[in-house]
């Protein structure tokens, strides 16, 4: 489904990813960890657009996107949740799922429209809304929401996207802890549908335990460690480079 080969970004003189190859599967869910500046959100700008690679590539489905912007991967499947929330702050949350269910059917996106026509679309919006608890929120301008619900609301447009690829970055930085199961719910089920390649950057390793199937460690920009949970959580690299030497059952 998706594939980094030997990818790679400097700035100056730093490799801040340095020739990282890894590839990932429908029905899997890859949880890519590492200690701060260790890369993980710089590898997720290189797959899905917003940073250019300096070499390497970058394949979804056998096609090679490096070149892509960021706008054409969406077309093409990749969904991308930011580590901080990216929204259309002065509409409503309904306004904001339903240009994303707009722009997956093609319809256009009516920016400044503020009427409720197109109600098929509105349905839809509002089933994604209550799929992460906003359905009463509905209304509500985005920029007023508690930093918690705006990060619900970004998780709620990227369902609106129906992406083949989905790629959470921190999806629960800054949740209370009573919104954080809203959240992970969510990520469950699409798990459960084995038909979407699932992409996560998370620093809570009791979500990373519950939720991958595969850990992907970078440290310094490399790939040092990958692997079924059990056997990279213990390994030496990781215990060293990430958890800080001690051991982690």
């Amino acid at each position: 489904m998706l594939e980094t080969q030997d990818l790679t970004i400097r700035f100056g003189g730093h490799a801040a990813v340095d020739g990282v190859s890894c590839a990932f599967h429908p029905g899997t869910l890859t949880s890519i960890v590492g200690p701060n500046g260790a890369g993980k959100t710089t590898y997720f700008n290189l797959i899905s657009g917003q940073l250019p690679a300096t070499s390497g590539r970058v394949k979804l489905n056998g096609e090679d996107i490096t070149s892509y912007a960021a706008p054409h991967r969406t077309r093409l499947g990749l969904g991308r949740a930011f580590q901080l929330t990216n929204l259309f702050p002065n509409l409503t949350a309904l306004e904001n799922v339903r240009l994303a269910v707009q722009a997956r059917d093609g319809k256009g996106l009516d920016l400044l429209s503020r009427t409720l026509g197109h109600r098929e679309l509105t349905d839809q919006a509002m089933e994604h809304l209550a799929a992460v608890s906003l359905a009463d929120r509905a209304r509500a301008v985005a920029a007023t929401l508690p930093h918690g619900d705006q990060r619900k609301l970004e998780v709620a447009i990227l369902l609106a996207l129906e992406p083949d690829v989905f790629m959470f970055d921190e999806p629960t930085a800054g949740m209370s802890v009573d919104e954080v199961p809203t959240v992970l719910d969510i990520i469950a089920a699409i798990k459960r549908r084995a038909d979407k390649t699932i992409l996560l950057v998370e620093h809570k390793m009791d979500v990373v335990r519950t939720l991958s199937d595969r850990i992907v460690v970078l440290h310094q920009g490399k790939l040092v460690a990958d692997g079924r949970p059990s056997e990279v959580i213990n390994s030496d690299i990781v215990r060293e480079a990430y958890l800080g030497g001690a051991a982690h059952d």
